[in-house]
């Protein structure tokens, strides 16, 4: 009788004891959850920069460095300004994420090259914290647009340059340009090689592919430690929110069939949204891969839509 009374009152310390190890090692998993998540966050907002390592005249095309400010907060941006004689129209390429003005996974030179050669001006830069231009965040089109805006802007200011614009742009390049277009109404035209539809979502669904940590319950930790730590917030960059705002001016989608990366439902998504879309699927194409791919049908389908 006795030993069992002592076990009667040693249970409940042991109970006592085993919540705060549970809660202990729940704290601890916490913690370190919020680290890891906080390191990645800073890491993939401040990526390395790539170096701008050939100019156009590596391919024979003659070209002006030229600087502009970013609309609103003002950060100075480097980039190439290429005319061409004809002056048609004005091409602004904006790179993808972790990317310059080169775009060097497309590439983006032999493109510049054909479009210049049937008679469009080009203006390729780099978005702030990328090649040379100024500012260390990157923020996946959230601020991004700011600077594809100022470069529209540095375009009107320049009287001597064709004032009928055309965005192309590549992944988070791609997805930016939708925006801009949609704030923007001197853009004639979107070209969107890649985009994704909605960065919240596609975090929520596809983080692991760049962090390669599982999705639960990392991404939507990330998502919560990086708004907290840089202020950056993925609900405000919404191309399939904003496209309708494009009126009735065209969109030419391209995505791969293979991506991985971003999968081509957001381009499906974005094109079953606006009525002005049209959508190229380059079977087996990987993330930015169509022109890989598809070579000289890819610049037909570019020329053909800008013209």
């Amino acid at each position: 009788m006795e030993l069992q009374k002592e076990r009667a009152i040693k249970r409940p310390g042991m109970t006592y004891m085993a919540l705060w190890l549970a809660l202990g090692f729940l704290l601890i998993a916490i913690i370190a959850g919020g680290s890891i998540s906080a390191y990645v966050g800073w890491s993939l907002t401040h990526p390395d920069r790539e170096q701008v390592v050939i100019t156009p005249d590596s391919v024979g095309l003659k070209y002006q460095d030229v600087e502009f400010t970013s609309r609103e907060d003002g950060l100075t941006l480097s980039g190439w300004l290429i005319r061409a004689e004809a002056n048609k129209k004005t091409i602004i390429f904006a790179h993808g994420y972790g990317k310059n003005r080169l775009q060097d996974d497309v590439p983006i030179m032999p493109i510049t090259q054909s479009l210049v050669g049937a008679g469009y001006n080009v203006l390729l830069f780099d978005f702030r914290g990328c090649g040379q231009s100024e500012g260390d965040l990157v923020s996946v089109g959230q601020f991004e647009v700011l600077d594809l805006l100022g470069a529209i802007d540095y375009v009107k200011c320049h009287t001597e340059l064709n004032p009928r614009i055309i965005l192309f742009g590549f992944s988070m390049g791609a997805s930016t340009a939708i925006l801009a277009g949609a704030r923007e109404q001197a853009v004639d035209a979107v070209i969107a090689d890649s985009p994704f539809a909605d960065l919240k979502s596609y975090l929520m669904q596809n983080l692991s592919v760049w962090i390669n940590l599982p999705p639960v319950p990392f991404n939507r930790a990330f998502l919560l430690v990086v708004s907290t730590v840089t202020g950056l917030k993925a609900e405000a960059v919404s191309p399939v929110v904003e496209v309708g705002n494009l009126g009735d001016r065209p969109l030419f989608l391209i995505h791969g069939t293979g991506d991985a990366k971003i999968p081509m439902q957001n381009s499906e998504l974005l094109y079953e949204t606006y009525p002005g879309a049209e959508l190229w699927e380059v079977p087996e194409a990987g993330h930015v891969k169509s022109y890989s791919v598809a070579g000289d049908l890819y610049i037909e389908r570019i020329l053909e839509f800008i013209r």
